[in-house]
């Protein structure tokens, strides 16, 4: 196996867009598809419960940390091919999302323009089905590369993801606790556009996304979208926005965003997740369901 440097007792509030997280026992960065499969047929092998993390932006990390080894997917190769009108993507799945967003559109290449601010990488993209402004990774993905649980590598079709909002059968297996599958890459076709009309369009969601999310470190939308309106609507509507429990707050300029004031912790913030789901309850009849997920010992 190649040399990975494995860390004990690794603060994943250090790595967290949040900046709350305790420890994880074991901590490694994969810098390549190759190591990635290294490191998780190796903890497999050694019977070491595991979990792959990318961006590390749509998550809430326990207070207790997580047992056994944490991976950070920094796998970050892409090949882009042209065909005449349109081009074929592949990108690994630790690949920043708004940086591979803002390539895209200064080589000319539309279909992944509205990602250009969205945190989080190709792989979180892709279990989230992430989407902004209309525009959803979905409508681009052809087929992801995974490691399925017999330790094979293999191609799926997008069609088989079970892709709908703000999730996949990737993302439903993994809350389930059931992680076999590892994405690895995500190939995806593209159309050309003039770099002007797509530099335009970005910008305009730009300002649109910074005049919404708050400054302070957060992990974006805490929970989805309901069959009949907004989630940050209906917080606001309970009366939430600006409320605090210890350092976290739900933010004054966006209800649907928890925002770390610093020194906030994961309890902190669940206990402002409960809140305004049993508010919105009460006063709606409408049940909230997170669109983070919650990773370690509660």
């Amino acid at each position: 196996m190649s040399e990975v440097r494995m860390l004990l007792n690794e603060p994943l509030a250090r790595h967290t867009s949040f900046g709350i997280g305790g420890p994880a026992d074991l901590y490694a960065v994969a810098h390549s598809v190759a190591e990635l499969v290294e490191l998780v047929l190796l903890a497999r092998r050694l019977a070491v419960p595991h979990l792959v993390l990318g961006g590390q932006t749509n998550i809430l990390v326990s207070d207790q940390g997580i047992r056994g080894l944490v991976v950070e997917n920094q796998a970050q190769g892409v090949i882009l091919q042209a065909h005449n009108d349109t081009a074929t993507l592949t990108a690994e799945s630790g690949v920043p999302l708004a940086d591979l967003a803002r390539y895209l559109i200064h080589c000319g290449w539309a279909g992944l323009e509205w990602a250009v601010d969205i945190p989080g990488s190709v792989g979180g993209a892709v279990l989230g089905n992430a989407g902004a402004y209309g525009g959803y990774i979905g409508d681009a993905l052809v087929q992801v590369t995974m490691l399925d649980a017999a330790g094979t590598v293999r191609q799926v079709p997008a069609a088989e993801l079970g892709l709908g909002y703000r999730t996949s059968r990737l993302k439903q297996e993994a809350v389930a606790g059931r992680r076999e599958n590892i994405l690895l890459a995500a190939d995806f076709t593209l159309r050309r556009e003039p770099a002007e009309a797509l530099l335009a369009r970005a910008a305009g969601y730009s300002q649109r996304r910074w005049e919404l999310m708050p400054p302070e470190p957060s992990a974006g939308s805490i929970f989805k979208r309901t069959a009949d309106h907004p989630a940050g609507w209906l917080i606001e509507q309970a009366g939430l926005k600006g409320t605090r429990l210890g350092r976290a707050q739900i933010s004054p300029r966006h209800a649907n965003v928890i925002v770390n004031l610093g020194g906030a912790t994961a309890a902190d913030v669940r206990a402002l997740m409960t809140l305004a789901q049993r508010r919105v309850q009460e006063q709606f009849g409408v049940g909230l369901e997170p669109e983070i997920e919650l990773l370690g010992e509660w």
